[in-house]
């Protein structure tokens, strides 16, 4: 037997036993490693499955929080994955209110402002703060700085039985635990979700297109911070090229309207710097010659969100919940306010009690922060999209709406800027 202390609501437990395997078997699982011993069944107060930022980020949080906690992953390093390569200070916040700004920033590239062009002009130059880093990078150096009393382990989740009052999960190692919840972070992967039974609605298939890649030229050969370029034409299903630094290097994230398999995406790949020149001609022209090194990564991103997510003793953060488009900067900030909302707010009340059945799960999924959040993320997903690409007259007045107002504010801010240079 092993010892148990109470930690700030939450059960530290060492105890380890073996079940047998017929026992196991009652839990939807044979119990048995692949070398045919009996299964271990570990007590935990809560299995976080999925090792990516939002997995990661509660783990620490509810490990600092004295809840003993196991992050259960399929890699023991994250893969490489093009994604959330930028991110803001409110971002930062998110991360500071789970424990994890400080490493987050040391791994990351910082850089103060970003100049921002509208149809080939400058419109702003911003002063804020933002960071640069590779997504599988930063995820990493997130695990490597998980608290030492996270118990993280290396295995696919086989089998999954959640109730109103324990759950229970067996592993591809033969290993399997028991515990009071589920948290599950698994991003875009379909078989947890399918395993407990949600379904998921495609909002809108392929919505966009994102496009990475390196330019040849270092940090310090561009006058800016940071760029933010939009595309040049209403009618060019170009939302915007954004450049900023990660190490000395610049990287681009270039997002479009487009379908992976059409012929533009292929061309594009195939000569990136011809690409840019056809769809914004001015940005050469104002900022000299801009090649790429390496290849050009591609993702297509489908809107997603679950239909029926309220279960006895599971729970789904970030992209396993909800997939936003990448263009509206909002996914990143989507993941952590779950992660925050549930690790900071709900999940201390439910302990305070017997049980995790539906009636508090629910609780977090009507969170308003949270659902305001989600909300506000999937509509700036899809208006975003209509503004470039939808035909209808509403979508054409909003679109004029926007190009006079722009024209109006490049006016007076040039106006502004002559009374200023004559009054020197």
């Amino acid at each position: 037997m092993g010892s148990a202390a109470t930690a700030r609501g939450g059960i530290r437990r060492t105890y380890t036993g073996q079940v047998p395997g017929l026992m196991m078997k009652d839990l939807n699982g044979t119990g048995m490693a692949p070398d045919g011993s009996l299964a271990q069944m570990q007590q935990t107060d809560i299995v976080i499955i999925g090792g990516g930022l939002a997995g990661v980020s509660a783990a620490t949080a509810l490990s600092r929080r004295g809840y003993d906690t196991t992050l259960i992953s399929a890699r023991d390093q994250h893969p490489p994955d093009f994604r959330a390569e930028k991110l803001g200070q409110a971002q930062m916040e998110l991360l500071r209110q789970v424990g994890l700004d400080a490493t987050a920033s040391a791994q990351m590239t910082a850089f103060d402002g970003v100049w921002l062009y509208r149809f080939g002009r400058r419109v702003e130059q911003g002063g804020a703060r933002e960071y640069g880093s590779d997504y599988a990078d930063l995820v990493n150096a997130l695990r490597r700085a998980l608290p030492a009393e996270v118990r993280s382990v290396v295995a696919k989740v086989t089998e999954i039985d959640c109730g109103p009052d324990r759950q229970h999960i067996i592993l591809s190692d033969g290993q399997s635990f028991k515990c009071r919840l589920v948290i599950v972070a698994t991003g875009l992967g379909d078989t947890i979700r399918k395993k407990i039974g949600v379904d998921k609605q495609v909002v809108s298939p392929a919505h966009s297109l994102c496009c990475g890649f390196d330019l040849a030229r270092a940090r310090n050969d561009f006058p800016f911070p940071s760029l933010v370029w939009t595309g040049e034409r209403f009618d060019d299903r170009i939302s915007y090229l954004t450049l900023f630094p990660i190490g000395d290097k610049v990287r681009a994230n270039l997002f479009v309207y487009r379908d992976f398999a059409e012929e533009w995406t292929r061309r594009f790949r195939a000569d990136p710097r011809a690409g840019l020149r056809e769809v914004m001609p001015n940005l050469e022209r104002t900022f000299g010659p801009i090649e790429v090194v390496g290849p050009v990564i591609t993702r297509p991103i489908d809107l997603v969100r679950v239909s029926n997510p309220q279960r006895d003793g599971v729970v789904l953060v970030g992209d396993a919940f909800c997939v936003v488009c990448p263009i509206t900067g909002t996914g990143i900030d989507k993941a952590l306010t779950d992660v925050d909302r549930l690790c900071n707010v709900h999940i201390p009340r439910w302990f305070e009690s017997p049980g995790m059945p539906l009636a508090k799960i629910a609780q977090y999924y009507a969170d308003p922060v949270k659902v305001a959040r989600d909300e506000s993320a999937m509509k700036m997903s899809l208006d975003s999209k209509s503004i470039k690409t939808d035909p209808s007259i509403y979508w054409g007045l909003r679109r004029l709406r926007s190009r006079t107002l722009g024209q109006a504010r490049y006016a007076m801010k040039r106006l502004l800027t002559r009374r200023e240079s004559s009054t020197a």
